[in-house]
């Protein structure tokens, strides 16, 4: 078991957080990943500081121009002699019909929603929450003997809202799509599992006619619940990716015991595929306590989510995204890796 993860993802701290008609605190910060780090450092496990491994496969998944907004949106921001506030934050949502001229039209158009601002250092977090899944893709990719079949990335900001051209949800690059991508150089077939509350719906979109990813994804139902537009039983893939999307909306207040239902579910479908390797999205926001929760897994549970899929006997890259929780995470990640660590 390797883990990854780099200092400079604690950069990013926004300061603004527009949801629902009105302004909230934000929640994806800083403290989360140093609550998180915490918990192999405990454990005695070591932490791999990620390097650089370029942004040609960030450019394989994400269009160009919108990388460019994301690595400069803030100094054109900052540049525009009104009194704009200091992070890119837009209440305009105008994605089409939209050339981009300016930099309120560019946030208008590649900012999906409220949550997503970004700040001075913003772009330096997210290109290096890319770079450390990217470290585990490639640890596969040059692998000869089999030392990196499960490996854990600690990334923030998240990855799997993120679409092709847009942020939102609390996410920029969409990490696990990068690394799935990337991965297909050398393996045939990867399925991504997604545990968080919501649904990656950019994973989703970015994958959804193709049959060489799977998407499957257990997550709070959508009606009235982020991402609102994604995420139903019926998305089911198109084209020849037909069959290769599927979801598991929860009704909201499921227990454990319902959760693990969809979750089993879910890995059946994975088990059906075969996959040459696994990306699990891992979100410790189904926690009973956590302000996002629409369902109550409890510390416990997350050891036995840890065994279930670890029993996949498949590579697996693990990638610890949504989590709010912040007095919890420590405990929750280390209940997760002792399923790892488990010999039951």
């Amino acid at each position: 078991m390797k883990i990854y993860s780099h200092e400079k993802q604690k950069l990013h701290h926004p300061k603004s957080y527009f949801s629902r008609g009105k302004m909230r605190q934000p929640q994806e910060t800083p403290e989360r990943l140093t609550e998180l780090l915490k918990a192999p450092q405990i454990m005695g496990l070591e932490v791999t500081t990620a390097k650089e491994i370029g942004i040609e496969p960030i450019l394989a998944v994400h269009d160009f121009d919108y990388v460019e907004f994301l690595k400069h949106g803030y100094e054109e921001w900052m540049a525009s002699g009104e009194e704009m506030g200091e992070e890119v934050q837009t209440t305009v949502y105008m994605p089409n019909n939209n050339s981009g001229l300016g930099i309120l039209a560019k946030a208008a158009k590649y900012q999906a929603d409220g949550s997503a601002p970004i700040g001075k250092h913003s772009w330096t977090s997210i290109y290096w929450s890319a770079q450390t899944a990217l470290n585990a893709a490639d640890s596969l990719l040059n692998d000869q003997t089999h030392q990196s079949d499960i490996q854990i990335c600690l990334t923030r900001p998240a990855g799997h809202h993120a679409r092709k051209n847009s942020a939102g949800g609390f996410c920029y690059l969409n990490n696990a799509a990068i690394i799935a991508e990337h991965l297909l150089q050398k393996f045939q077939k990867i399925a991504i599992l997604d545990t968080d509350m919501h649904h990656g719906q950019g994973i989703q979109e970015i994958f959804y006619d193709r049959k060489d990813v799977l998407y499957t994804s257990v997550h709070g139902n959508p009606v009235n619940f982020y991402p609102v537009v994604a995420g139903h039983e019926h998305e089911r893939g198109y084209g020849e990716g037909y069959g290769y999307n599927i979801n598991f909306p929860m009704p909201h207040g499921t227990d454990e015991t319902g959760f693990f239902n969809h979750v089993d579910k879910s890995i059946e479908i994975v088990k059906l595929f075969n996959p040459d390797v696994i990306v699990h999205v891992l979100g410790f926001d189904v926690y009973k306590d956590d302000p996002q929760a629409k369902c109550h897994v409890s510390t416990q549970g997350f050891k036995t989510l840890a065994k279930k899929v670890k029993a996949l006997n498949k590579p697996v890259i693990i990638l610890v995204e949504g989590g709010y929780c912040i007095e919890k995470l420590n405990e929750n990640l280390q209940a997760f890796l002792s399923g790892l660590i488990s010999k039951d």
